[in-house]
């Protein structure tokens, strides 16, 4: 059975990702991407634009399915870094805001402080709120 998975990078790095059909977390660590599996869905939210500069995105930038190839490392920065990744099928989706989505997603009901679990990097949500998310993005399978 699939899980649901929130991973958490900025607008910038996520777009780099979907653009070449990959998923970093957690600066390129492998064992966060080891709790993941084939057909699992993932969605980006990003709090910032850009790392460290913060400006109030919040928003849900990436939705995906991730594919059956193993994570893999990569490198980057002229061989001076070596992120390990995974691929995913992105679909089409809009960048979703959270906050109007906040009393209606379990993760985030009733929690003042709701970003919290965000540091984490990567974490799992219910399938309703990914459904819920999904919805919101307007995610569709291309």
């Amino acid at each position: 059975m699939s899980e649901n998975w929130i991973a958490v990078a900025s607008a910038e790095h996520v777009r780099i990702g979907h653009d070449q059909g990959f998923m970093q977390v957690n600066h390129g660590k492998l064992p966060p991407l080891r709790r993941i599996h084939p057909e699992d869905r993932v969605v980006y939210y990003s709090p910032s634009v850009v790392m460290r500069k913060p400006d109030g995105l919040q928003s849900f930038t990436a939705f995906g399915v991730v594919c059956d190839k193993e994570p893999y490392q990569a490198s980057m920065h002229g061989g001076k870094f070596h992120p390990y990744r995974r691929d995913v099928e992105w679909y089409p989706a809009r960048e979703t805001p959270i906050r109007p989505l906040l009393d209606h997603l379990e993760f985030t009901q009733g929690k003042q402080n709701w970003g919290y679990q965000m540091r984490f990097g990567l974490f799992k949500i219910s399938p309703g709120d990914m459904d819920l998310i999904a919805e919101s993005m307007q995610a569709k399978r291309p």
